[in-house]
C-alpha cells in the first residue's frame, strides 16, 4: 500500500487539444476540473470525451504523476508550479511513480487500485500516455521533450466507483 494524494481530477466532454498548438486550445464548454469523478468499469470516467468509446477502451483513463511536473519545472528553470490540469490527464496523483506501471511491450502493464475513501477502484495500466507538442504551448517551452517517458499511463478501469481529491491509497496487485 502506498499513501498518495489525488491532486487533480479532469473530465472533459471535448478534446481541447485539436488542430495546431499555435492556435491555442479549444475552451471547455464547462469546467473540466472536478472534486469527484464516477468511474465505470470498461468505460472510463462518466462525462469524459473517451467514455464508452470502443477505440479508447484500453486508454479511457489517463493517470499522471505530479512529480513529473515538479522535475520539469526545475529542469526548465520555471519558478512557478506547473498546473497538472494543463496536461489534460484525468487523474493526477502525488506520491507514486505511475509511469512504471505502463507496459513497455504489447502485454498489459500492472493492475493497481486507488481508494480515496469510497472503496478501491482498480485499473489495468496499458501503455504510456506520451506527451504531445501541445505541452510546449500550455505548460512551458521544452515541456514536450521534458515529459518524454513521464507523460503518465493510459488505463482501463476494472471497477465501478468514485474517486475524490485528497488523500488516497494506491495498491498494486
Amino acid at each position: 500500500m502506498n499513501a498518495v494524494e489525488i491532486v487533480t481530477l479532469l473530465v472533459s466532454p471535448v478534446h481541447a487539444y485539436e488542430g495546431r498548438p499555435q492556435d491555442g486550445p479549444r475552451p471547455d464548454p464547462e469546467p473540466a476540473a472536478r472534486t469527484e469523478v464516477t468511474v465505470r468499469a470498461g468505460l472510463g470516467l462518466v462525462g469524459d470525451r473517451y467514455f464508452g468509446r470502443p477505440a479508447h477502451r484500453n486508454a479511457a483513463v489517463t493517470v499522471f504523476d505530479a512529480a513529473a511536473l515538479d522535475d520539469l519545472a526545475a529542469s526548465l528553470g520555471v519558478e512557478q508550479p506547473l498546473d497538472p490540469l494543463l496536461t489534460r490527464r484525468n487523474i493526477t496523483i502525488r506520491g507514486f511513480p505511475v509511469d512504471q506501471l505502463a507496459a513497455r511491450r504489447p502485454a498489459p502493464g500492472a493492475v493497481f487500485a486507488l481508494d480515496s475513501g469510497a472503496g478501491p477502484v482498480r485499473f489495468q495500466a496499458n501503455r504510456p500516455a506520451n506527451p504531445c507538442a501541445w505541452m510546449d504551448v500550455t505548460l512551458a517551452p521544452g515541456a514536450f521533450r521534458g515529459l518524454r517517458g513521464r507523460g503518465g499511463v493510459r488505463c482501463t478501469p476494472l471497477d465501478d466507483g468514485v474517486l475524490r481529491l485528497g488523500p488516497a491509497i494506491l495498491t498494486l496487485e
